[in-house]
């Protein structure tokens, strides 16, 4: 048998060695569990330098008339702040947890296409470094991370001159061609996740018995199905307008700069879901596993996220209420905005009727999740208030909206997150996060938090615009302005804790076991880490809470805990024979390099576009028919 799969393996081009340790297998894996963690790091990496281009942010503006940047840097951190923490940071946060978790919480051993999953993260990190490869070449992206036409859309060189293009061209280049390469990873995640929820569930796993962050991550994946299309297409326009001169949105050409505005925001909003909802799935699992009851209204908080995803395509305009699109497209958006609040209240209510009468413990995760309950609510209020069409008027394009933005997609996105990193860590690593150091990290970016954004809303109802590099003395705006740069820093010091907190836990913390906090679903019935094929036996679901119901009995309405060791995986002594996982690939890696290379050829003319375009093609192409004709698993049989 040895020596017949040597002989193919010779006679295949594109069969290569098997490597399960080392550096080589980070780079070739489709295990979903190392692609899940790959994403962690890196984009807890982008968030860690997004955040530092907000503390650069706010010394600028912590009193008037700051020098700490010119007017040129500052758009820059500006803009590239915005894409980060959205694009490079919250978006793969939550693709971490798609990959890492999902598959283990429907019972399944990978997703429905390993290698297409490696390649979704091999193009987020070469978008990534891409984008910031601008440094480099004439500057960062520098329109906002909103990049409103007709200022981004000047129009460049002849393609064909054979001269490189100049800063500001290369700056919208980089901004429209970068986030195409990252969103092509976001889109083709989204289709491998819908398969595989659809497809792969545990015998028993009924729709309605999946956990609702599996739910939270097929709605999530849907809107990335239809709502990344869109920004790839207006991304498209603003290069072929940039490069090409293709006029899409130059009104002296016959273009519609409010076209850009209108297709930015029928994915951008959609976007702001795509953010949030995978946490409220975080909170979802956490708060009743420490209220120690199942969650409050399961369908109702269910069939709220569909119609947050469904509604959420319906109220992009209300960005818009200034440009001019007239009293009845107004007043619709603005019933649209008001409705998408009620499915959000019901989650928020749900929340609340799960921890109500339970018997609560505070742990960190239940902490964050709690901070998350505040926060969103604060934000979603004052959302609620721009769907006041006068009112609008008064605060859009003040500090008032960066306060709203930020209490949704920094209090709520951002502390589910945390939520869901202090409970899964130790079923990542196998062992748990410091929980006092988890405190002090939870309280002081929960202060610093309320001090950076609260006063926000102060300042934006006193006319502070957003998107200026400086303000004048004389205004009123010195003190919270002031006071919103402390608790950023207070902030920053709350990540750095977080940060040491995971370097010392993964090292020598507490030894977690399969089932650290008691929980309820199926993620936490195998190993903890888990298995390189998750279950040596696939889970027969009986029930919603499946883990819940195997460790518990009842004896006259009493509870009574099955003897350790009696439900999980550790029960099984025999060893997994004949599970055939996919086999490592570098293949992934190479087509998403050969798409990135490609790239680059944007950005000259004549021979040398031809020549880089020419690179990137063999490159893409080797990685793509490799993939294509490697073997999909080892076979030794």
């Amino acid at each position: 048998m040895a020596a017949t799969a040597e002989s193919d393996t010779s006679r295949n081009p594109f069969r290569r060695p098997k490597a399960t340790t080392g550096f080589w297998s980070w780079l070739t894996t489709t295990d979903h569990k190392k692609i899940g963690i790959l994403y962690f790091v890196t984009a807890f990496t982008f968030f860690i330098i997004a955040g530092l281009q907000a503390l650069l942010i706010r010394v600028q503006l912590a009193g008037p008339d700051g020098q700490a940047l010119n007017p040129d840097q500052y758009n820059q951190i500006f803009t590239m702040h915005g894409i980060t923490m959205i694009f490079l940071a919250l978006m793969p946060l939550s693709a971490g947890f798609f990959n890492f978790v999902m598959p283990l919480q429907i019972g399944a051993r990978d997703v429905a296409f390993p290698r297409l999953n490696a390649f979704s993260y091999w193009v987020f990190l070469f978008g990534g470094i891409f984008i910031y490869s601008s440094i480099f070449l004439g500057g960062m992206p520098d329109g906002g991370w909103f990049n409103y036409a007709p200022l981004s859309s000047q129009v460049g060189p002849d393609p064909m001159a054979g001269t490189i293009v100049d800063a500001h061209v290369s700056r919208m280049l980089f901004y429209s061609i970068g986030l195409q390469i990252v969103g092509l990873g976001s889109l083709v995640s989204s289709v491998n996740f819908v398969v595989t929820i659809l497809n792969m569930r545990a015998p028993g796993m009924t729709l309605m018995r999946m956990p609702v962050f599996t739910w939270m991550t097929l709605v999530t994946s849907f809107l990335m199905l239809f709502a990344m299309p869109i920004i790839g297409v207006a991304l498209w326009q603003l290069m072929f307008d940039v490069r090409f001169g293709g006029n899409f949105f130059d009104p002296s050409a016959g273009g519609d700069p409010i076209l850009w505005q209108h297709m930015f925001w029928l994915f951008g909003h959609p976007e702001v879901y795509i953010l949030i909802l995978p946490a409220f799935g975080l909170v979802s699992e956490v708060l009743p596993v420490f209220s120690r009851k199942p969650i409050f209204g399961y369908a109702a908080l269910v069939f709220s996220g569909i119609a947050i995803g469904f509604l959420g395509f319906g109220v992009w305009a209300h960005h818009m209420f200034a440009v001019g699109m007239g009293p009845v497209a107004n007043a619709a958006f603005a019933l649209t905005t008001m409705f998408i609040a009620v499915p959000t209240g019901v989650k928020i209510f749900n929340w609340l009727g799960t921890v109500w009468g339970g018997k609560l413990t505070f742990p960190t995760p239940m902490l964050f999740a709690l901070g998350l309950i505040g926060m969103f609510t604060i934000g979603g209020l004052s959302g609620v208030t721009h769907a006041v069409v006068p009112h609008n008027y008064q605060h859009t394009d003040t500090y008032y909206v960066v306060a709203h933005f930020h209490y949704v997609l920094f209090g709520g996105a951002l502390f589910g997150l945390f939520a869901g990193m202090y409970y899964f860590f130790p079923k990542m690593t196998g062992r748990m996060l410091g929980e006092k150091l988890g405190k002090w990290h939870f309280w002081l970016i929960l202060i610093g938090f309320n001090a950076t954004f609260a006063p926000m809303h102060i300042l934006g109802l006193q006319g502070m615009p957003r998107r200026v590099d400086t303000y004048p003395a004389g205004y009123g705006w010195e003190f919270w302005n002031a006071v919103e740069t402390a608790g950023s820093f207070l902030i920053a010091v709350a990540v750095l804790i977080f940060v040491i907190n995971v370097v010392i836990s993964r090292r020598s913390g507490v030894v977690a076991g399969d089932d650290p906090w008691d929980a309820r679903t199926v993620e936490w019935l195998t190993t903890s880490p888990p298995k390189p094929h998750n279950f040596d036996e696939i889970p027969q679901v009986t029930s919603r809470d499946e883990l819940w119901n195997r460790k518990y009995t009842s004896d006259h309405g009493k509870p009574i805990r099955v003897p350790a060791g009696g439900s999980g995986e550790a029960a099984h002594e025999h060893e997994a024979h004949d599970i055939h996982m996919p086999d490592p690939s570098f293949f992934p890696l190479v087509a998403a390099l050969g798409i990135t290379i490609a790239g680059y050829g944007v950005f000259t003319g004549g021979i040398a576009m031809a020549a880089i375009f020419g690179l990137g093609l063999v490159v893409g192409l080797y990685g793509f028919f490799g993939w294509a004709f490697e073997p999909p698993s080892e076979d030794d049989h």
